[in-house]
């Protein structure tokens, strides 16, 4: 495995294990849960349980991707992993450019927006990267 791969698929399976976390009802790395709204989600509220359950699983479900745990044909492997770039691409572009508010309507928070430009948008630019890195550059077969 490369090791764009394990580094790719490592962070997206920590990031999964924070979403979680924050389903459960942590507020970790902040005090408390209306900091971590803030600073996360922009907004007053941070996400129910089911959409922080629902993203970790969407991340877990990357990390497979990216770290080829689950074999699939190598044409859906390659277009699946290409379709995340795309994701994470986009949500950097947005976040680089203070328009995450267009993905997520409400996460506008003054401290959200400067955390996104600093810290959200290049990891999902890296995660982008990562994830086109990690991927066979052999043709598909099947």
């Amino acid at each position: 495995m490369r090791s764009s791969a394990r580094l790719t698929g490592g962070a997206l399976a920590a990031l999964a294990a924070l979403h979680l976390a924050w389903g459960w009802g942590s507020a970790f790395p902040f005090r408390t849960r209306d900091e971590l709204a803030e600073a996360v989600v922009g907004s007053a509220r941070v996400p129910p349980p089911p959409a922080c359950f629902a993203v970790a699983g969407v991340l877990a479900t990357g990390a497979a991707l990216v770290t080829e745990v689950v074999p699939l044909p190598a044409r859906v492997h390659r277009a699946s992993l290409l379709g995340m770039a795309t994701v994470f691409g986009v949500r950097s572009a947005l976040g680089f450019s203070g328009r995450t508010a267009l993905l997520s309507p409400g996460s506008d928070s003054e401290r959200f927006v400067r955390l996104d430009r600093s810290v959200y948008a290049p990891i999902c630019l890296a995660l982008s990267i990562g994830t086109v890195a990690s991927m066979d550059r052999r043709p598909p077969h099947a």
